[in-house]
């Protein structure tokens, strides 16, 4: 019989919050799912993007990674493994004035986070554009395996997320 893992868990977990954002409180649309298995590494990764209902210029996105030893780990029992999985957030925007709009997304992220989780910013741009608009992922790596122990803390991660997603707005 199947046995789900704690990668499983956890991202059943998110997607039923996230799809009662959706489906029930309507505050946001899930834009984009994917659920991939990398077979050349035996990895798995799990990604729920969304905007909120009120918001236009922000993508957010969960993404959840286990690799193959922590999945072999939880498998196989391994002794002295705590089976768990890697969490990212993303968020998605259109900057203009990048020396403005960078440094206020990272004041608008550590109000919300708190200085040890510190935004990373890729800037990225189409070549011969009339306009100079900047694609701005902003992502943010917590530190830490994310375990089921965890599972309690997902409505507040949550609740930050979407506090994030919509101060971003703004910006």
């Amino acid at each position: 019989m199947f046995h789900p893992t704690v990668f499983d868990n956890i991202k059943i977990a998110f997607e039923n919050q996230l799809y009662d954002y959706d489906n029930l409180d309507g505050i946001l649309m899930i834009t984009d799912r994917t659920d991939m298995l990398n077979l050349a590494v035996m990895s798995r990764e799990f990604t729920l993007a969304f905007k909120l209902t009120d918001g236009f210029k922000v993508t957010s996105e969960v993404v959840l990674l286990s690799s193959v030893k922590e999945l072999s780990d939880e498998i196989l029992e391994t002794p002295g493994s705590n089976p768990g999985c890697s969490l990212l957030l993303r968020f998605y925007m259109e900057v203009t004035e990048p020396p403005l709009q960078c440094p206020e997304v990272e004041r608008i992220l550590a109000g919300i986070w708190g200085p040890e989780l510190k935004p990373e910013q890729s800037l990225s741009f189409r070549y011969g554009g009339e306009e100079q608009i900047y694609n701005n992922c902003i992502q943010l790596t917590f530190k830490r395996q994310i375990t089921e122990e965890q599972m309690e803390d997902i409505p507040n991660l949550l609740a930050h997320l979407l506090q994030s997603a919509e101060e971003l707005e703004s910006v």
